[in-house]
């Protein structure tokens, strides 16, 4: 029996393989170091092969924006100047696959097979969490937190954070059926009770203004394209009149009691203070790739006697940029900050262009949600994680031309024979 190829690599005609090879990323992101490398293979035989089934449209991604891989070799080059060799060499090969598959995905995967596979696969690690999962004590504010099969609550609040938004998107944009927007709600309500549960200030902040700017987003589209922009630059202007008042009436300290924080935010800016202090030792270059957390260098295991971490793993600064300059230093930090924000002007610009398409405000709303996060998690900073994978499925996503286009681009003149050949053409 002849397997079409159409049923892996044509978003119009792959979604069951698209969603489904989603859905299993994401468990096995969420759980990874729980089975082991057996799950990290199954993750590289959902997109890896694709190559062999269509080695056009999947290398297309790369070709049309190669600089997606700078900050992956970065981590990978470090190994040359790294305090820890062994495992800068394993964690950048690491990086470096793992954003290949991100791109492989972006290639193959629409919106619309992305909303439906993150929403079932997070609704999976949420209920397997929920029902294995376990309280864990915080010895630092004293507190009892659910955190699931979790090491860290602001790990569980984050996917129960992508439960929502994809929640909110495919009841809005996705379903049609009675049943399914009532499945949808469901999800909707066990997502929002897992955060509430897990007492994650991050993940209820960030989730909360990006829910808030996705229903902006939505309420958008009642008004004519010009005025949408009006509206919408408008918004973002008030936006930041607000955040500048809030700042002068200390609301995020009022915020912060309400989740019994104090001004240290649980003792982050003394770990941020020690990341400057340890990138200062290394300012260009850095430590090298996940080479400071590591077990028997002194710095590392005076912060985790100090923080309670028993295990010695699995700790950083709670900071994206102080993370990437200890390690990467002011090259590896610039570089990734270049990334982000070069992804969210690509994100904003698709949306203008497009009259606020529904593809346009998910890929906003989660751009907002990591630029949010990356402030107290590092989420982006780490292969086999959700975080990482969304951020540079988006980076390509924004920059490929759709397949049906070409095309249309090619008969305007738009493209010449070598970028057309870059899209498959």
């Amino acid at each position: 029996m002849k397997i079409r190829r159409s049923l892996f690599v044509d978003q119009e005609c792959n979604s069951l393989y698209a969603a489904t090879a989603i859905a299993v990323s994401v468990f096995v992101f969420a759980y990874s170091s729980r089975f082991g490398q057996v799950s990290i293979l199954l993750y590289y035989a959902l997109w890896l092969p694709l190559i062999m089934v269509d080695h056009r449209r999947v290398l297309s991604t790369v070709q049309t924006f190669p600089i997606i891989y700078l900050f992956a070799a970065l981590a990978v080059f470090s190994v040359f100047w790294s305090q820890a060799p062994g495992a800068t060499l394993r964690g950048g090969i690491q990086m470096l696959s793992h954003v290949i598959c991100a791109t492989f995905a972006a290639s193959v995967v629409s919106h619309r097979s992305l909303s439906i596979g993150v929403l079932f696969g997070t609704t999976l690690v949420l209920l397997y969490s929920l029902f294995f999962g376990r309280y864990s004590y915080n010895p630092i504010d004293g507190s009892y937190t659910f955190v699931g099969l979790f090491s860290s609550k602001n790990q569980l609040g984050f996917f129960a954070s992508l439960g929502l938004i994809f929640g909110f998107f495919n009841l809005f944009y996705i379903v049609t059926g009675n049943a399914q927007k009532i499945l949808c709600l469901g999800i909707i309500f066990l997502s929002a009770y897992i955060l509430a549960i897990s007492s994650s200030a991050t993940s209820i902040v960030s989730v909360f203004i990006t829910l808030i700017f996705l229903f902006g987003l939505m309420s958008l589209s009642v008004f004519t394209a010009n005025t949408q922009k009006l509206v919408f630059f408008s918004g973002l202007v008030l936006a930041i009149c607000g955040f500048y008042l809030a700042i002068e009436l200390n609301v995020f300290e009022f915020v912060l009691a309400l989740f019994g924080k104090d001004s240290t935010l649980t003792g982050r800016t003394y770990l941020w203070s020690e990341g400057f202090a340890a990138a200062t030792e290394a300012p260009w270059f850095g430590w090298g790739y996940l080479a400071y957390w590591v077990q028997g260098f002194s710095e590392a295991e005076r912060l985790w006697a100090e923080f309670y971490i028993e295990s010695r793993t699995g700790f950083h600064f709670h900071n994206t940029y102080i993370e990437a300059l200890v390690e990467l230093g002011y090259v590896g930090a610039v570089l990734l900050i270049w990334l982000l924000m070069s992804t969210l002007v690509a994100a904003f610009s698709k949306l203008m262009k497009g009259h606020f398409q529904p593809e346009s405000m998910l890929a906003c709303s989660l751009l907002v949600l990591l630029t949010i996060r990356s402030v107290s998690e590092v989420d982006i900073l780490t292969p086999y994680t959700i975080g990482s994978f969304i951020f540079y499925f988006l980076a390509t996503k924004l920059r490929v031309v759709p397949r049906r286009n070409v095309g249309l681009y090619l008969r305007e003149g738009r493209y010449g024979g070598a970028k057309m050949r870059a899209l498959g053409g």
